[in-house]
């Protein structure tokens, strides 16, 4: 039987788990600075295979994939672009994999690192380069695109469209939101929350929400913003184990399981419908924060 669309399983008011933090996890079995991630879909896919079964097993109801770098510009770095297809099927299908039948798989598809202000690239390369990432996921057994981390609401449209022009795939789209001195929240290209979800909305999104960026005490001022501007829209929140500290010359991110399951509640009472991690975040995370929503 097939698995109910995410949104129809979200009418029944149900909050929703999605998994933690990727890249470190796949730093800790080795993955070596300058290394091209999504790369060790095809070299290493029994390591990947075990970052989504942990994140299932610890009580996920949905799985990302190794694909967030997957475009063919983020993997021209590496010489890749012309495994860009290749690479974003084998991502899906190990992600497909550890989901079995019964969870969601939601594929990433971050930024190209493109910038379309400075004419780098035109939209139209962008939505081809998209198009070419989401058609390789839908084969590999993605369920919806999680076009996430962005901050151009252009990049972020075109992303949108090439994935529901191009598939059957349900569509995600979360922004990387900073608080500025002002006590707004903006993108890196001055782009609030409510401007955000609007318009990736009507360019066909199902889901929006934020990503990456802010521990889960911002998040809930920045859901709180997206639901009084709509009270319908589903939204999903990736949120980091707290703001980052440099301590002894390491990245930390100081916020225990414990300490992010605190603050989940409030997080759904927000309005956030699907409840996950990002950067730092781990399975015992995303174990902490489904035992604190989940009654």
């Amino acid at each position: 039987m097939a698995r109910q669309k995410i949104t129809e399983a979200l009418k029944t008011g149900k909050v929703l788990i999605s998994d933690g933090a990727w890249g470190t996890f796949l730093h800790k079995k080795g993955l070596k600075p300058g290394e091209c991630p999504e790369l060790w879909c095809i070299d290493r896919p029994s390591d990947v295979l075990d970052v989504a079964k942990c994140y299932i097993e610890a009580g996920a109801d949905m799985v990302e994939t190794d694909s967030f770098g997957g475009s063919c510009y983020k993997l021209a770095h590496y010489k890749l672009e012309n495994r860009t297809a290749e690479i974003n099927e084998a991502a899906a299908r190990i992600s497909r994999q550890a989901a079995g039948d019964d969870h969601w798989v939601i594929a990433s598809i971050g930024p190209t690192g493109k910038m379309l202000v400075t004419e780098e690239v035109t939209q139209f390369e962008l939505y081809e380069a998209f198009k070419t990432q989401a058609v390789a996921l839908e084969k590999g057994g993605a369920d919806a695109a999680c076009i996430e981390t962005m901050s151009d609401i252009e990049e972020a449209c075109a992303a949108v469209k090439a994935v529901k022009e191009n598939t059957n795939l349900e569509i995600i789209c979360t922004f990387t939101f900073e608080k500025t001195l002002q006590g707004e929240y903006r993108t890196m290209m001055g782009v609030d929350p409510v401007s955000a979800m609007n318009a990736v909305i009507e360019a066909g999104a199902d889901i929006v929400g934020a990503n990456c960026g802010n521990g889960i005490e911002r998040m809930i001022e920045i859901v709180s913003q997206m639901r009084c501007a709509n009270k319908d829209i589903p939204i999903l929140v990736h949120a980091n184990a707290g703001l980052p500290k440099n301590v002894d010359g390491r990245v930390v991110f100081p916020q225990t399981p414990q300490d992010m399951a605190a603050l989940a509640p409030e997080l759904a009472a927000a309005g956030a419908n699907i409840i996950g991690g990002c950067c730092g975040t781990t399975p015992e995370h995303i174990k902490a924060i489904k035992e604190s929503v989940i009654k």
